[in-house]
């Protein structure tokens, strides 16, 4: 019996190198170390393979350019040895604790099948780094939540269980690289999930994003790319019958209720 579940960490990245050797160094620094790292090479022209390998990371390789495509290929590798599925991006920079704080959640709340929190932006001036965590992230969340009625999942921090990757993998669009995979995902979840935002878990990644108007205004447009790839899945009228349906079902005893894993109950109580 496993002392506590096993945690793969999956990080996609494009030509990311310099970003990556920081993160691996964050993540080699954990006060939990995760049992696997999974670096995908998403056809890459720099340094990024022999940065992972160095940090002993499994690389695998995705020429399909695209996040969804790579961060997909990354769970899938996952699978094989792993009871939750931790995800992040290669200028992800975790806090020591973050492996940690997930096991601990996941560990005493069996009901829990994805765990998501905010971002800290580094590299920007103040003005970014303010509106890149409480306009672009902290709107996403709060908008996200009252349209679809489940947290945002937001790639660059969360962990999911494998069994909801499993459920959901042939449901995702995940060959299409002009979505937000994290939110694609998110549209596919239900509430039986068990989806939960912390605020406490937050992640530094870099405000790239929030840099420039043109940057800044292609993620929000991917956004309205998402929604209208996986309609009518995204529609809230037709999520509230599905959750109604999956009530139904869970009443009549055809639904999937947590009953707990083979883990030490009190492991990080």
């Amino acid at each position: 019996m496993p002392l506590a579940p096993r945690v793969a960490v999956v990080i996609p990245c494009r030509n990311d190198a310099e970003y990556l050797q920081a993160c691996l160094a964050a993540l080699a620094a954990q006060t939990h170390p995760a049992d696997l790292v999974v670096v995908v090479d998403n056809a890459s022209t720099d340094a990024s393979a022999e940065v992972a390998r160095r940090f002993g990371a499994v690389v695998v390789a995705e020429p399909a350019i695209g996040i969804w495509p790579a961060a997909a290929r990354g769970y899938d590798e996952a699978l094989e040895g792993a009871d939750i599925i931790a995800r992040l991006d290669a200028d992800s920079r975790p806090h020591s604790d973050w492996v940690a704080r997930l096991v601990r959640a996941f560990v005493s709340d069996p009901s829990l099948g994805v765990l998501t929190g905010g971002a800290e932006f580094y590299g920007g001036s103040p003005l970014q780094n303010y509106l890149g965590e409480r306009w672009y992230i902290g709107g996403g969340h709060y908008w996200i939540r009252k349209w679809l009625g489940i947290p945002l999942v937001f790639g660059s921090n969360f962990a999911m269980r494998t069994r909801v990757w499993e459920r959901v993998r042939d449901q995702v669009d995940r060959g299409n690289a002009r979505i937000h995979d994290d939110l694609d995902l998110t549209i596919r979840l239900r509430s039986s999930d068990g989806v939960r935002y912390d605020p406490q878990l937050r992640m530094p990644v870099s405000a790239r994003p929030v840099q420039s108007v043109g940057g800044l205004s292609r993620r929000v447009f991917k956004v309205a790319s998402t929604f209208a790839a996986s309609w009518p899945e995204g529609a809230a009228w037709r999520r509230a019958g599905l959750e109604g349906e999956q009530r139904r079902r869970a009443d009549a005893g055809g639904e999937w209720i947590a009953d707990g894993d083979d883990w030490t109950p009190e492991y990080g109580g």
